[in-house]
């Protein structure tokens, strides 16, 4: 797996690609709307895909409810993204994140707020795009996660 990075020769190929459909809801966006679409539209063209990805801010009594429905776990987590592939070869996905949650990592781990919300923001992304981690501890260290991270530090 190639390490992300955000070069002069992508940046080029993305502004000549059809730009994403990025949209973002949510009655209070913790993080500008705007902010949230650059993000997510920079992760795609870091990763050459193309997508519709719809990132919602929810509270905590939505995401439990996606959780339950979706996922079978009734408690509310910090995100959940939903992808379903496209017969042209791009994909179309749904992300999800409550800000209570991120707010309750955020603290746990001594970070801004900010700083989890864009990083929820780019994981639910690459959740959409197919990328997986395990569900134990050992997430943090997966693929995954050291993509979102350099992402993070690169474009955060």
């Amino acid at each position: 797996m190639p390490t992300p990075r955000i070069k002069a020769a992508d940046q080029r190929r993305a502004s000549a690609a059809p730009a994403p459909v990025v949209t973002v809801a949510g009655r209070h966006a913790p993080v500008a709307r705007a902010r949230v679409a650059r993000l997510v539209a920079a992760v795609l063209a870091a990763e050459r895909a193309r997508a519709s990805v719809s990132v919602t801010f929810v509270g905590p009594r939505r995401i439990r409810q996606l959780n339950a429905a979706w996922k079978r776990a009734d408690r509310p987590t910090d995100v959940l993204a939903f992808s379903l592939p496209l017969l042209d070869g791009s994909r179309q996905g749904d992300v999800y994140i409550c800000r209570a949650v991120a707010a309750g990592e955020a603290k746990k781990r001594g970070i801004p707020l900010r700083e989890e919300l864009l990083r929820l923001v780019i994981h639910g992304t690459l959740h959409v795009l197919g990328y997986d981690h395990p569900a134990d501890a050992g997430r943090v260290r997966s693929p995954m996660w050291q993509r979102q991270e350099r992402y993070l530090a690169c474009l955060g």
